[in-house]
């Protein structure tokens, strides 16, 4: 099973009643349904490709209203052959979609009225609906985290995105074949959603399996920021050691001051050391405290020094 698979069976679980039932029903009737007319007068048509989404759908819609409801399942033509879960409403089509805030003289509409997540409790339950209705997770163990719920059309695009920003969640939508994605990547807002929808189990998964790997990832930075200022310590150590050179072989080393002296003979005995850990040393051996800075510019002055007597610029 899916890591999205995972999440909607765990919502799909939930007690839900009163407006907050009808706010998630909302959702996940006007994303997932379609309307037709026939003999027997206007008929509404539910498809949902998981179990446990079309069993949420059915109950909700039997709690709530006195329908007709036919249930079916068949299986899509593809490779895949996913199974489809159908349910078709027979009666009391357009008293329903009118409870469900979703339908006027005009026909279903792009997105619901303002009543039906009026309280933050109604459009937490619309958001669970929406995300069963048509929403994806990647697993936390991909690189990569991304959230999206897939809408019909950029109006309701629009709804969904000012919903998730009531609960401070940032969201983009981009347009995808005839489809609209709403779309979330950060890894925390993603884990703010799961907890707003109340997938407990999910997120305790997702923030168990990411916490770990950002922590697995922080030290492996830290490894290598480690390594490449060892690198670099080491690289600006024989530079040092070459001006050193350079000075001996033409017998100036005796006839810098005191200081420059001092630091040539610990970086002889120390070669690996850095910057700081030869400041350290310098200061207790003679009891006088030198910065970093310091002791770069005693190096700056001997590389100077040895340019001059190369004939380097």
């Amino acid at each position: 099973m899916s890591f999205a698979s995972e999440v909607k069976q765990e919502v799909a679980q939930k007690v839900m009643s009163g407006s907050d039932a009808r706010a998630e029903l909302s959702a996940l009737v006007q994303m997932c349904s379609s309307l037709s007319l026939s003999s027997r007068g206007m008929t509404l048509l539910i498809t949902v490709e998981n179990a446990a989404v079309a069993r949420r759908v059915f109950s909700l819609l039997k709690e709530r209203y006195d329908a007709q409801i036919e249930m079916f399942v068949k299986r899509k033509m593809n490779l895949k052959k996913n199974r489809i879960y159908g349910l078709r409403i027979l009666s009391g089509v357009t008293d329903i979609l009118k409870d469900l805030g979703i339908y006027s003289s005009r026909g279903l509409l792009d997105k619901p009225l303002a009543r039906i997540v009026q309280t933050d409790n109604n459009a937490r339950a619309y958001l669970a609906g929406a995300f069963l209705a048509s929403g994806s997770i990647n697993p936390p163990e991909k690189t990569q985290y991304h959230l999206e719920i897939v809408t019909n059309s950029q109006e309701h695009a629009d709804f969904l995105i000012r919903l998730l920003e009531r609960f401070d969640i940032r969201a983009r939508s981009i347009p995808r074949r005839s489809k609209f994605v709403v779309y979330v990547k950060a890894a925390e807002k993603i884990g703010d959603f799961l907890r707003l929808i109340e997938a407990d189990q999910a997120l305790m998964k997702f923030e168990n399996i990411r916490i770990s790997r950002d922590f697995t990832n922080s030290i492996t930075r830290l490894n290598n920021m480690d390594v490449a200022n060892e690198m670099k310590t080491q690289a600006a150590a024989a530079r040092q050691l070459e001006d050193i050179r350079i000075l001996e072989e033409a017998g100036r080393v005796e006839k810098l001051d005191e200081k420059l002296q001092d630091v040539i003979a610990l970086r002889k005995e120390f070669p690996d050391s850095s910057l700081n850990e030869l400041a350290e040393i310098y200061e207790r051996r003679t009891g006088t405290a030198v910065s970093k800075s310091g002791m770069k510019h005693r190096f700056v002055r001997i590389h100077e020094m040895a340019e001059k007597i190369t004939g380097r610029s």
